[in-house]
């Protein structure tokens, strides 16, 4: 996963779309997605005993962004899709968009959520490549924010398509890289394009063994980008050491 094309538009390639979007540096954003065939179905999530459903208000939304070399590192990934080094190279991906509740806790299993359509899967895919994960998303997260998943995937689609990385190589060559170093440098990355993002609304999660796994950035009621509650805690301290892993393997 560390030699990255970039480049734009749509171009075919043994017969599947391939999309290439240059919208970050090398070693930081997705460039090159391939639809699979034949596409898959995903599996209905329902809430359960030990993943119950919680009607309550919305005081913020996370956005959840996934660094994927680092999941498709985890012991027992098997999705190939998104973690087969000769096919896709992804690099953040979106986790998801989330509702947060003015407590400790949030929203989900707010309606019972119907099988995602191919059409919308599609549309989706490259930017959160897992069918399953989709459907897990919608029922869970976005079923308590809009009665349209077209229009919550398109929500979590426009913030996305936002955001900017840093280039990821350099950061993952430096023995002293620390949480807050990275946090300034995803930071700088947007002030462009995010110009009200501030420390204040990153959050970097890392693996046990201090491996970057996911950035959540916080957001207001309005889809602003503001300070984070108290249900969107669970970030590593600023002077944490972290490491960056570029491939799976």
């Amino acid at each position: 996963m560390v030699r990255w094309a970039l480049g734009s538009g749509l171009r075919r390639r043994n017969g599947l779309f391939l999309a290439l979007l240059a919208a970050a540096p090398a070693h930081a954003q997705i460039t090159a997605c391939a639809l699979p065939s034949p596409f898959p179905t995903p599996k209905l999530v329902e809430p359960s005993a030990d993943d119950p459903r919680r009607l309550l208000p919305i005081a913020a939304y996370t956005l959840a962004l996934s660094w994927s070399p680092q999941y498709c590192a985890r012991p027992g990934v098997s999705d190939e899709y998104q973690c087969d080094t000769k096919g896709n190279r992804f690099g953040f991906v979106l986790h998801g968009l989330w509702p947060d509740g003015p407590g400790r806790d949030w929203p989900q299993y707010c309606r019972p959520a119907q099988r995602l359509s191919r059409a919308l899967l599609r549309r989706n895919l490259c930017m959160t490549p897992s069918v399953n994960l989709l459907q897990h998303e919608w029922a869970v997260h976005g079923t308590c924010v809009t009665r349209s998943p077209e229009r919550y995937f398109a929500q979590g689609r426009a913030l996305f398509s936002r955001v900017r990385y840093p280039d990821m190589m350099p950061l993952a060559r430096d023995e002293g890289l620390t949480v807050e170093r990275f946090s300034r440098a995803f930071l700088d990355a947007n002030r462009q394009s995010l110009p009200g993002l501030s420390p204040r609304a990153v959050r970097v999660r890392l693996s046990r063994d201090g491996y970057l796994s996911e950035v959540w950035l916080c957001l207001d009621r309005r889809l602003r980008f503001g300070a984070c509650l108290a249900s969107q805690d669970g970030g590593a301290k600023p002077d944490q050491r972290m490491q960056v892993r570029l491939s799976a393997r």
